[in-house]
């Protein structure tokens, strides 16, 4: 399967969100741009916090009718309603989550730059992989997931393919044609006007 034409925007929180103004900034990128998920990404290990940043999440998401999925919580997944799950630990957990969660839920699995740790987790009920950091970044290694990552996987797997980390225009505007999504985050976070960093990337995903 070929990736589309043109992919769709996978929209990643901060680790840290500052909730009295978080949501705000959220609204305006969903009002700038359509948003096809959004992933609870918090570095955060306090449940509190977490829930209360779900909720206000949440709400934002479903007025813009916008799936919300959190990082590696399958519990919190269920307890607060949400779409699913992200699982930051390859295919170790997708059957695990996909049994608690049910056919319904969204299960994504990041799986760095391993082929074969993305088709065992497709294999095992993944609704879509993750390969990253795709562009530079000084974080983990060094080790990049190449544009030959994603060309191979949209030219031989199913399964939907997310692009994530370090991502800046140049290599959005190569890795358009072979992804199926653009996982962004501290790329327009960091931003006072994420909606007018987004709407930069989204001019070199269509350049």
């Amino acid at each position: 399967m070929s990736a589309p034409e043109q992919p769709q925007l996978y929209l990643i929180t901060p680790p840290e969100l500052e909730l009295s103004h978080f949501p705000g900034a959220l609204a305006r990128v969903l009002d700038s741009a359509e948003i096809a998920c959004i992933r609870l990404s918090l570095a955060s290990r306090d449940e509190d916090l977490i829930l209360r940043a779900a909720d206000a999440v949440r709400e934002v998401a479903h007025r813009y009718d916008v799936a919300l999925v959190i990082d590696t919580h399958v519990v919190l997944a269920q307890r607060l309603g949400l779409d699913g799950v992200h699982l930051t630990d390859g295919s170790r957990s997708v059957r695990m989550a996909r049994k608690e969660l049910g056919a319904d839920a969204i299960v994504g699995a990041f799986c760095g730059q391993s082929r074969h740790d993305g088709m065992t987790a497709g294999e095992a009920g993944a609704d879509y992989i993750s390969f990253g950091p795709a562009g530079q970044t000084a974080l983990g290694d060094g080790s990049r997931a190449g544009p030959e990552l994603f060309e191979w996987w949209s030219q031989m797997i199913e399964v939907p393919v997310v692009a994530e980390g370090g991502l800046d225009e140049e290599t959005i505007r190569a890795l358009a044609p072979v992804t199926d999504f653009f996982g962004i985050g501290e790329e327009i976070w960091r931003s006072d006007a994420p909606e007018h960093a987004l709407s930069r990337l989204i001019a070199a995903m269509k350049a």
